[in-house]
């Protein structure tokens, strides 16, 4: 088995390999989305072909456009301290119980 290497710099060299370039669009800027859509009805009635018109409008009337809400942040339950208290106390009544021998490992 014979390998082809190829240089890429003055000096570094690394296995020639079939390589596949991405897709490219005929588009000017192909990671641009448009504001453009299908004619849509709105709350009010009217049909929007905007969806920057079609959110305001949704914004305006109190409504939330699904997956674009902002989640509250949620808090650990380790940062109450009743909780940390509780879970030192657990594990130091299993560490003295091992000890002790009343408990035992899942070995044989």
């Amino acid at each position: 088995m014979t390998v082809e290497l190829e240089e890429f710099e003055p000096g570094r060299w690394r296995v020639l390999k079939t390589r596949f370039l991405a897709p490219v669009s005929d588009l000017p800027c192909p990671q641009i989305i448009s504001d453009i859509m299908p004619p849509t009805e709105q709350v009010d009635g009217r049909f929007y072909e905007s969806k920057s018109a079609f959110r305001a409008v949704g914004r305006a009337n109190g409504l939330i456009e699904v997956g674009n809400e902002k989640l509250p942040p949620r808090t650990r339950a380790t940062d109450n301290p009743l909780v940390k208290k509780r879970r030192r106390e657990t594990i130091a009544k299993a560490v003295e119980q091992f000890k002790a021998g009343t408990v035992r490992t899942g070995r044989p």
